[in-house]
């Protein structure tokens, strides 16, 4: 039966859209989710069958438990597609159930659900799921994989253009990231984890070891590159903000004097040619 025909007392049309809309988002059974009280202030319970008719095969709760299931069957699949090494390290039936229980606290509330599984590190970290730590780890690796993907396009800094910078310009200058470029301090060895999962094969067991990471994009391809931490210092400066002068002032502390000028020289070289950056800013002549 549609709202415009039912009976007196039914919900309105928007409001029976509200009521489906908490229905089908709420945790638990279906049964639960009618009963719910963001539910059965719009749409008592009892009167379920007076809006929804039954089906030759189907009670109008069934009907509605059809819905139910799909769209937390949708989350899953979205959050998968974010959190593919994540689902492998945990299991079908755990990673199911950490989605149900992450939805109930941070349902999908946007038309797309590209952005569903942004809080899932956090919402890992502040949970008790056994080695959470390290599970929050994953997913922060993850979820700047999709970020970096889904970053936009951008030009990357070429030869030609750092030659054009003047010498006594290079003090001051500042390198602009690309928008792909994520930087990761974590605390668990993740990377193994990624890559047994691209190579289905077991995890291994996970490992407290702190691990600095660079992701970016090039193309339609997302890469990680493993960086020592006066490295990620370094870069981590550069993408702050913090001028070239500066950031080498930083840098060198942190670096043997008997290597600092070859190790920085090497590390620029790597990140200009993996296209970390997209230009140069100078400061105004004056």
């Amino acid at each position: 039966m549609s709202p415009e025909n039912a009976p007196p007392g039914m919900p309105s049309l928007h409001d029976t859209q509200r009521w489906l809309q908490a229905v089908i988002s709420s945790p638990g059974t279906t049964l639960e989710a009618i009963e719910d009280p963001g539910a059965a202030t719009l749409l008592p319970p009892e009167r379920l069958g007076e809006l929804i008719r039954p089906s030759w095969s189907l009670e109008p709760a069934e009907r509605v438990g059809i819905y139910h299931g799909m769209y937390l069957l949708r989350m899953e699949e979205a959050l998968e597609t974010d959190y593919p090494a994540l689902r492998y390290y945990l299991g079908e039936e755990a990673f199911s159930g950490l989605v149900a229980a992450y939805v109930a606290q941070y349902p999908s509330r946007s038309y797309t659900l590209n952005r569903l599984g942004d809080h899932l590190p956090d919402f890992l970290e502040a949970s008790d799921w056994a080695d959470a730590g390290f599970l929050a780890d994953l997913a922060r690796l993850e979820l700047a994989i999709t970020g970096a993907f889904d970053a936009e396009q951008s030009e990357t800094l070429t030869a030609e253009a750092l030659q054009a910078v003047p010498p006594e310009s290079w003090e001051s200058a500042r390198l602009v990231p690309v928008p792909s470029l994520r930087l990761l301090a974590l605390r668990h060895d993740v990377l193994p984890h990624l890559k047994a999962f691209h190579q289905e094969r077991p995890n291994p067991r996970p490992r407290r070891r702190a691990t600095w990471i660079a992701v970016h994009r090039s193309q339609l391809a997302v890469y990680h590159l493993e960086l020592r931490r006066p490295a990620h210092a370094l870069l981590k400066n550069l993408v702050d903000g913090v001028s070239l002068g500066d950031a080498l002032a930083l840098a060198v502390t942190r670096v043997k004097a008997s290597k600092r000028q070859e190790q920085v020289f090497t590390w620029f070289r790597q990140w200009i040619a993996d296209g970390f950056f997209a230009s140069v800013e100078l400061e105004p002549a004056g």
